[in-house]
Order: C-alpha cells, then sequence, then structure tokens
C-alpha cells in the first residue's frame, strides 16, 4: 500500500545521502578507521547544513 507521508520522509533520506555522496572521500571511504569516517561525515553534514541556511544577521 502506498503511503504518501511515509514517501516524503524515505525521499528527504534518500536526497540528504545523495548530497552526501557528492564528497568524495565519503563516497569511497579512503579512511581506514570508523572514528575519521564518522568525522567526515559530520563534517560533511555541517557543510551542507550551512550552505543551506538562511544568511541571517
Amino acid at each position: 500500500m502506498f503511503d504518501a507521508e511515509v514517501y516524503k520522509g524515505s525521499n528527504v533520506v534518500e536526497r540528504c545521502f545523495n548530497r552526501l555522496e557528492r564528497f568524495r572521500a565519503l563516497a569511497t571511504r579512503y579512511t581506514k578507521r570508523a572514528a575519521y569516517h564518522r568525522t567526515e561525515l559530520t563534517l560533511a553534514a555541517i557543510v551542507l547544513w550551512l550552505r543551506e541556511s538562511p544568511n541571517t544577521p
């Protein structure tokens, strides 16, 4: 059964992963340690968040 509300939520998650995969280091997983990969993921998420946040003084 198709639920429009569930689809909206999954669509947001899929678009978020697509944006994060634009960062090459995340898409290819160059780092060997999980802690470094988690740090790169956090930094990429912050960069995306700052790019989309409105410029308010």
